[in-house]
């Protein structure tokens, strides 16, 4: 068998344990002590947690405000 076939296999089954150690992962970090969350609730905090924030509250209100416009 050639060196470059054998490397493609050992990449596809490289992929095959990212993706279930990722799995694995984000099932750990969905579970607390009142149960579990649901996979999309996680997949959005994750995403929210890469972006900065952008906004900045100076009382009550306006954050109110601005948490009812980023649904």
């Amino acid at each position: 068998m050639s060196t470059a076939i054998k490397t493609k296999q050992n990449i596809g089954e490289l992929e095959k344990e990212v993706k279930m150690l990722r799995s694995f992962v984000i099932g750990l970090a969905g579970k607390d002590p009142e149960g579990n969350y649901q996979p999309e609730f996680i997949k959005k905090i994750f995403k929210d947690l890469k972006e900065k924030p952008v906004y900045r509250f100076t009382n009550p209100s306006s954050f109110l405000t601005q948490l009812k416009r980023k649904k």
